[in-house]
């Protein structure tokens, strides 16, 4: 078609130097001067030209072809692969964001269960008539809590890993699409301005095939003409805001490969650091068998004077309780781990 336009154009410019050069007199030639005014190019038909290219933008070409919308494409545009890898990298750093929170829980979580059992053991150890078991229960106890402070140690290192990922994917990814919506935007404009052309010449052919004059064409042919100096503007602006998406999302490329790498170090070097920690802190605390000598420490429940009913604990000061604090004293002495049950 572009063959049959400049077939059609080259005759009628041999035919006006025919007439001037065989003319006798003297040829006076008046033209229309373009003055091109990019506002009056942007018309309503441009306007939904570009609502029309949104759409189709997230359709199949099957669904579009099916509906008849014609549109423009740009064939090979390698940026729609980078736009999809920078989604799966969002959604790479929401899930890492995602399960670092899981895994700080987890661990504040682990290491208060260390300082649980820390307290107890160290209460057991003070409790613990035998010089030798107390002091291996307390020894113990004072494992479990360097484990709670190992712990917090952690979170502190990993913490700020979980504030890096979040600058990442709010901050540097939110900013890249910003962009990229200001490139779409000019995409669909000259995508538009290419499609209106592209429905201008057809209009052109279908007039010279069925021989009809084109009034646009006999006048000058200026909203033609300004439609093309519309796109190759478009196309200037196009050119310049995709150049600037593709170094923004190299830029941001680069950024996502140092930084996973940093942050994975961390983690993994914070990790390691906690179990060794943690496994030379229990090493040192082996002190398992413990001798207990059970006949000092253990309930006697065959005394008599042990045995009490729900009942008479329940009434506290009533009629009982000058039972109870006649034998309070010997039990108690018997015994000090009821006392240590009683507290808890």
């Amino acid at each position: 078609m572009w063959c049959l336009k400049a077939f059609f154009h080259r005759c009628i410019f041999l035919t006006v130097c025919c007439v001037v050069v065989f003319s006798q007199g003297e040829a006076i030639i008046h033209y229309n001067k373009l003055q091109a005014d990019p506002k009056q190019g942007k018309s309503l038909d441009i306007v939904l030209k570009k609502v029309k290219h949104r759409l189709v933008e997230n359709m199949s070409s099957g669904t579009a072809d099916a509906l008849g919308l014609s549109r423009a494409i740009l064939c090979n545009d390698g940026l729609v692969k980078r736009l999809e890898e920078l989604e799966k990298t969002a959604e790479l750093y929401k899930g890492l964001m995602e399960h670092t929170k899981r895994l700080l829980r987890a661990f504040f979580e682990l290491s208060q269960t260390h300082r649980a059992f820390g307290d107890v053991f160290s209460v057991i150890g003070v409790r613990e008539p035998q010089a030798a078991a107390s002091e291996a229960f307390v020894k113990f106890a004072d494992a479990h809590r360097s484990i709670e402070k190992y712990g917090i140690q952690l979170l502190k290192t990993i913490k700020p890993m979980l504030h890096d990922l979040n600058t990442y994917l709010h901050k540097a990814i939110p900013d890249t699409k910003l962009t990229i919506r200001k490139y779409l935007d000019v995409k669909f404009e000259y995508l538009s301005y290419c499609l209106k052309v592209k429905e201008m010449d057809d209009e052109e052919y279908s007039s010279i095939a069925m021989g009809e004059p084109l009034y646009r064409v006999s006048t000058g042919n200026y909203e033609y003409r300004l439609v093309l100096r519309c796109r190759q503007e478009a196309r200037a602006r196009f050119a310049k805001m995709r150049k600037d998406v593709l170094e923004k999302i190299e830029l941001l490329d680069q950024k996502h490969v140092q930084d996973i790498v940093f942050q994975l170090q961390r983690f993994v070097s914070g990790m390691s650091h906690y179990y060794d920690e943690c496994y030379a802190v229990l090493k040192e605390a082996d002190v398992f068998p413990i001798e207990v000598d059970l006949s000092r420490t253990m309930i006697n429940y065959s005394s008599p004077s042990l045995s009490y009913t729900e009942d008479e604990d329940e009434e506290g000061g009533g009629g009982g309780g000058g039972e109870e604090e006649g034998g309070s004293a010997g039990r108690q002495a018997e015994n000090g781990a009821e006392k240590l049950i009683d507290d808890e």
